[in-house]
């Protein structure tokens, strides 16, 4: 019998909004735990009418964290639409911007949003659980820490004009090519970017090696793992075909992304605005599987950066080399992408293309349908729109990197609810866990649904009969 109902709204420290609620037994147990997407994703319906050469202008403005991603996978699905594939030299830049979005979001997500968690503890005072407890903790790092988001953001400034919703990606390439001075600007970050990735790198196995008995017990759960591959099974943000690995590391699918709805369906439950993406041929649940830092990292089998695939070594001996399963290992894979990321801005401006003026292929063999796909920072992104004879829009599918997850951060959510709270005394720091359950995959709601004003958290428990037993409001 479910005896009383918490309700956690909304979830602290993501993009977007969501809430929790915690069903308990009369002894004191959690029955089970459901995490509530309650906002409405509506970009699928109104971009339909919309010229397909709109789109990299259009959906970035679903998101301010993630824009990027949508601008490059927008565009992307352009150049299929209109059949103007860029020049090598057009693909560069693109990649470069998205390099400086993995690096300022990555980095952002760990010191600013998971950092507090980490380095002040699941218990700490939620007053200074946040960006000002850090610099009180550590103000040189909280420095570091920002300098380092601020370096992604001015890649993605140089290139675009914006920091946030940038204009710079068209169907068939780019509209500006890279100056010498702004390619050596770039360049002069790098090592500063690498030396705080590396520090954080540090504090995350440092943290890890201290709370072991947490890592084992916080959300671990076999699932799929999915993500872009390059040929030899590399780690690949940009562009690839997508692999699939079971919940035993096998390979399951290696595909073309055009070709993604031979493979993935999408599952409803009436709780959630959020669908439930799932691979058709072991249904759902069966099918589910995780995307982002830890599901690239578990699809790949190696890093084309040699930092980066050091420590990626490291990351595959984590479970005696099977499938890395815990969801906190999630900032640990957060941190290694994002080295690599790093790495690879300098590989990417020490490419003689970088500099080149053939930045736009203006030849067209339109098509009227087109697939982009890229990675991300939380998951493999997928635009797939269809168009009639003047490339005026008349389908649009998005299935965003947080839709990928929702199964795994339900999961979560429930496995933590069930572990860390086992009695009717509520303490904030056990709800703490619960959200970081959700905030472990650093989910962006607003990438895939949309709401308008902002909710205070309120917590009640309500016994059997109904009555309050206890109140708890943060906000």
């Amino acid at each position: 019998m479910v005896a009383q109902k918490i309700t956690i709204e909304p979830v602290t420290r993501i993009e977007g909004h969501a809430k929790i609620t915690i069903r308990m037994n009369d002894d004191g147990t959690v029955n089970h735990a459901y995490l509530h997407v309650n906002e409405f994703r509506g970009f699928e319906k109104f971009c339909e009418g919309r010229m397909v050469f709109e789109m990299p202008l259009i959906t970035p403005r679903i998101c301010g964290i993630c824009p990027v991603s949508h601008h490059l996978a927008a565009a992307k699905a352009g150049d299929e639409v209109m059949g103007c594939p860029p020049p090598r030299p057009a693909a560069l830049l693109r990649e470069l911007m998205h390099m400086g979005q993995i690096i300022q979001s990555h980095g952002m997500h760990f010191f600013e949003l998971a950092g507090p968690d980490l380095l002040l503890g699941w218990d700490a005072d939620p007053a200074i659980r946040n960006v000002v407890g850090l610099i009180g903790a550590d103000a040189a790092l909280t420095l570091k820490a920002v300098e380092l988001r601020k370096y992604g953001q001015e890649i993605i400034h140089t290139l675009g004009g914006r920091r946030i919703h940038p204009v710079f990606a068209v169907p068939g390439g780019v509209n500006k090519a890279l100056k010498p001075a702004e390619r050596d600007y770039i360049l002069s970050g790098v090592d500063t970017a690498i030396a705080t990735i590396q520090v954080g790198l540090s504090i995350i196995k440092d943290w890890a090696a201290r709370n072991m008995e947490d890592i084992n017990k916080f959300g671990v759960f076999p699932t799929g793992y999915f993500g872009l591959v390059t040929p030899e099974n590399g780690l690949e943000l940009y562009d690839g075909n997508i692999r699939l690995l079971g919940r035993d590391g096998s390979q399951l699918e290696k595909f073309d992304p055009r070709n993604y709805l031979d493979y993935i369906a999408e599952h409803v439950e009436s709780w959630s605005y959020l669908k439930f993406p799932y691979y058709k041929k072991l249904g759902y649940p069966g099918g589910v599987y995780r995307v982002g830092p830890l599901g690239r990292l578990n699809a790949s089998d190696k890093i084309h950066t040699p930092l980066a695939d050091a420590e990626l070594k490291i990351f595959k001996q984590l479970n005696g080399g099977a499938p890395v399963e815990n969801t906190l290992y999630y900032h640990y894979a957060r941190l290694i992408e994002a080295l690599f990321a790093a790495e690879r801005v300098r590989v990417l401006c020490d490419d003689p293309d970088i500099l080149s003026k053939d930045i736009l292929n203006t030849r067209h063999n339109f098509r009227g349908e087109g697939v982009g796909v890229i990675e991300a920072p939380r998951g493999t992104l997928i635009h797939h729109y269809k168009t009639n004879k003047n490339a005026q829009l008349t389908s649009v599918n998005l299935i965003v990197s947080t839709g990928h997850n929702n199964y795994a951060m339900c999961e979560a959510v429930d496995s933590v609810a069930k572990t860390y709270i086992t009695g009717p005394e509520i303490r904030e720091g056990l709800l703490n866990r619960v959200e970081a359950a959700v905030r472990a995959h650093d989910p962006c709601l607003s990438c895939s649904t949309h709401a308008i004003g902002q909710m205070p958290m309120i917590v009640d428990m309500i016994d059997s009969q109904g009555n309050l037993i206890q109140s708890v409001t943060r906000g």
